[in-house]
């Protein structure tokens, strides 16, 4: 398996743990923009930010087969999300995508993204730096005061990212 599928993996499910604190009061806590890009640079409540993770992570399995994001299934996907078994439908895509991540073969393999056509391994990191940002800023919202990734994920992270600080 890619070392990028397991650390993806990791964040992942981290990040479904802590969105498994969110409480029915939560959900309209407005968080403020985790990036200063065009796009995703405006204010929301937590749950559109689950809602966006979730199908973000629906779309992953799709797009580590080359193919486009499937939005067939989006409309149910966001009722289910904001349904009474939330966390359930969460862990399902979750475990959807973390499976189609251990499953790719093709190391050169080029995926399409929004960020446009990348190598599967930059794709992955990507969104593993993505999930576990997300993983830590909720939980930093929702109170904790400690970091939630484990040392076995944030220290390969650091590793992988820090000759890219400075972009």
């Amino acid at each position: 398996m890619l070392r990028e599928a397991e650390l993806f993996a990791m964040a992942d499910q981290m990040l479904v743990e802590v969105l498994g604190r969110i409480r029915a009061q939560d959900v309209d806590i407005v968080l403020p923009p985790m990036y200063d890009l065009p796009g995703v640079d405006d204010e929301a409540p937590l749950r559109r930010v689950v809602e966006q993770y979730v199908l973000d992570d629906a779309t992953l399995p799709d797009v580590l087969g080359g193919a486009p994001a499937a939005e067939d299934a989006r409309r149910d996907l966001v009722h289910e999300v904001r349904g009474d078994n939330r966390q359930a439908a969460v862990r399902r895509v979750a475990n959807a995508a973390i499976e189609a991540a251990g499953q790719v073969a093709d190391e050169g393999a080029v995926v399409p993204s929004g960020y446009g056509d990348l190598p599967v391994r930059d794709y992955l990191l990507r969104v593993t730096v993505s999930r576990s940002l997300l993983a830590h800023y909720v939980a930093a919202y929702l109170g904790s005061t400690a970091c939630p990734l484990p040392e076995e994920l944030a220290r390969p992270l650091w590793e992988m990212t820090a000759s890219d600080a400075e972009a």
